[in-house]
């Protein structure tokens, strides 16, 4: 799923300055070094700066304070746009150093869905020349870990991928440990498919780390990429909840979306699973440590529109430290209503009843909407338009809310949030139909 201003001028490893006749080196700090090592049993291990570094990690760059909080230590980014983006003041990767966050560098490369043919000399040499321009420029920043080199490329519903595509990232990796050899290459697949990764094993030898997103069988992709012959370092580069293309549909097409608290217990189980998948995993970088629509507002982002964290970000925190958040978020416990999953007629009143809890008793704030069912639906996490909600359409308070059905035929979903007005929140959802 899931993109250049320079952080700082470029210069060399050492200046020479001339005084007199004398050329006097001066030197400029470089990042740690960043390798992956085996260890006595047989297992591997990124190193950073001669020391172990497992991956608590997330993707995106915002809420980072959180991330930090909650015993993170790194994120992901997919393209380099984002390390032009600006936190308190600061560049992205001078913000994520200055905090002990750790940056795999997304570096974006071409997708045929989106136009970029391989076998256009001029597109391809250009991309080359970007993927080198940006190695030399951010290499020696401290904050870097590693390169993420592509996301998805080979398509996210290739059950193989191209050839050519491999081949051609094999070049690209070339590149970028030409350029920096004290930083590994890692490139994100979209699932641990077996014929994907003997392409890749065939075809794409430089290659250090495999990077998978995974959704439904996140827990196992680590298993299902050794069993396909891989031996060097994995890293889960995307899970979360159940994806909308692996959950049971409404007789009208609307993916059910998994409960708030369905989703935390799947983030908390999938991180504690792959530690015992270490001889090769090296951790995880969970999906999406921010917020987007992708079939709805809520299925994939662990924090709401308006800033507060869900409970899947309080599962991930346990994950990495054993301990629960200070303030935890609030949990809905169950949603009754004759209307969801339901296709009823137009015009008339329904009851939604909701239950809701607050680790901490705070008191819960209610907000119930019905919005239409997206009809903007594309592939891969590109972006979608966010479908409009319908005025008027419920009213409600603690617990309990009218429906009043739209007029106008058509898909809809029910939403109802909790928010603790301590930065915490739950929010779920139902799909329903209006019919003639």
């Amino acid at each position: 799923m899931k993109s250049f201003s320079p952080l700082f001028p470029l210069f060399p490893a050492t200046l020479s300055l001339l005084l007199g006749c004398q050329l006097l080196p001066l030197a400029v700090a470089a990042g740690p070094e960043v390798a992956i090592e085996r260890d006595e049993d047989g297992g591997l291990r990124l190193m950073r700066g001669g020391e172990p570094f497992w991956i608590r990690g997330a993707g995106g760059t915002k809420h980072l304070a959180d991330l930090v909080r909650c015993g993170g230590n790194s994120i992901r980014t997919w393209g380099l746009e984002s390390l032009d983006e600006r936190i308190d003041g600061k560049p992205l990767l001078d913000y994520c150093q200055a905090n002990g966050i750790a940056v795999t560098v997304g570096i974006w490369i071409g997708h045929e869905r989106h136009g970029f043919r391989y076998d256009d000399p001029a597109q391809v040499r250009e991309q080359r020349e970007m993927v080198r321009e940006a190695v030399r420029k951010h290499r020696d920043h401290p904050a870097l870990l590693m390169w993420g080199l592509g996301n998805e490329m080979e398509g996210p519903t290739s059950e193989s991928g191209d050839p050519r595509i491999w081949r051609e990232l094999n070049r690209l990796a070339a590149i970028v440990k030409e350029e920096d050899p004290d930083h590994p290459v890692m490139t994100v697949i979209a699932g641990a498919n077996a014929a994907k990764i003997k392409g890749i094993l065939e075809h794409y030898p430089n290659l250090d780390v495999l990077g998978v997103n995974a959704y439904g069988g996140a827990s196992g992709a680590a298993r299902a990429a050794r069993e396909a012959g891989w031996t060097k370092g994995f890293v889960l580069t995307e899970f979360g909840p159940t994806g909308h293309w692996e959950v049971p549909s409404t007789p009208w097409g609307a993916p059910i979306e998994p409960s708030s608290f369905k989703k935390a217990a799947g983030y908390y189980a999938t991180i504690e699973l792959l530690e015992e998948d270490d001889d090769i995993c090296l951790g995880s970088y969970a999906f999406l440590w921010g917020q987007k629509q992708e079939v709805t507002s809520t299925w994939y982002g662990m924090f709401l529109e308006t800033g507060e964290k869900l409970p899947s970000v309080d599962a991930v925190s346990y994950a990495w430290t054993g301990e629960w958040p200070d303030n935890r978020s609030p949990r809905i416990t169950g949603i009754e209503s004759p209307l969801r999953e339901a296709v009823v007629a137009p015009g008339g009143e329904v009851t939604v009843e909701a239950e809701a809890s607050d680790p901490e008793g705070d008191e819960l704030q209610w907000e119930w909407s019905v919005v239409e069912e997206s009809r903007d639906r594309k592939v891969g996490g590109d972006r979608e338009q966010v479908p409009p909600a319908i005025d008027g359409a419920v009213t409600g308070g603690a617990g309990k809310a009218t429906v009043r059905v739209p007029a106008k035929p058509g898909a809809y979903r029910l939403f109802v949030t909790v928010r603790d007005g301590q930065g915490g929140a739950s929010a779920d959802n139902f799909p329903f139909q209006v019919a003639r």
